[in-house]
């Protein structure tokens, strides 16, 4: 069975569909993000959607400009860094799910995400589609939302620690990041369940 075929096994003749996508479950410290997006049926109003990853900074915030104005319905969610040190990273993400799309549960019919695992309790019908964000366009939508919100939320964490520089690698495990991690320890925004941070706490007490 295909994922187009799931779609209509799921919510037949659905047409509000939300796209849903997150940024940052990988890094180091921060927020893991978490968007909905809902366009109205027909053609999407916007031209340029992509995968996130694949846009530069600019054309990504340009891009969120037109999102929120032709959107019929979106949402972001930030899931801060004590949920993902006290539920893991995987529940963290699942959580922004839900809730960034109940958010938007009053316009949509089903909910597509991006990836291979759904959470639980979603109030509208939902499907996993790998690869999402290179195929759906709401899930395009919804990625770029997530990322600009994130990378917006680092570069202001730099200002108060510019030590780590945030505002360069956005908290992912870079060199430069590990290096600053290695010589200052980590910061309140750290996620202290990831395993380069929890070591850098042991050598530190130790």
């Amino acid at each position: 069975m295909n994922q187009f075929t799931l779609d209509l096994a799921v919510a037949p003749g659905a047409r509000y569909v939300a796209g849903v996508d997150e940024a940052g479950r990988g890094p180091l410290a921060g927020p893991v993000v978490v968007a909905a997006v809902v366009f109205a049926p027909g053609r999407t109003p916007i031209n340029g959607l992509a995968d996130s990853k694949q846009l530069c900074a600019e054309r990504r915030e340009a891009l969120y400009d037109r999102i929120v104005q032709r959107a019929l319905a979106w949402h972001v969610v930030s899931v801060e860094v004590e949920d993902i040190d006290r539920i893991n990273i995987f529940q963290a993400t699942m959580l922004g799910m839900r809730r960034a799309v109940e958010a938007v549960a009053h316009v949509a019919e089903l909910a597509r995400v991006d990836g291979n695992a759904l959470p639980r309790g979603l109030p509208c019908p939902a499907e996993a589609w790998v690869g999402g964000d290179a195929r759906d366009r709401a899930i395009m939508a919804a990625s770029i939302l997530a990322k600009v919100t994130r990378d917006r939320t680092m570069i202001k964490m730099h200002s108060t620690w510019p030590q780590y520089g945030f505002d360069r690698h956005k908290g992912y495990s870079t060199p430069e990041h590990l290096a600053a991690l290695a010589q200052h320890g980590p910061c309140p925004h750290h996620r202290r369940s990831f395993a380069p941070v929890r070591e850098r706490l042991v050598a530190t007490v130790a």
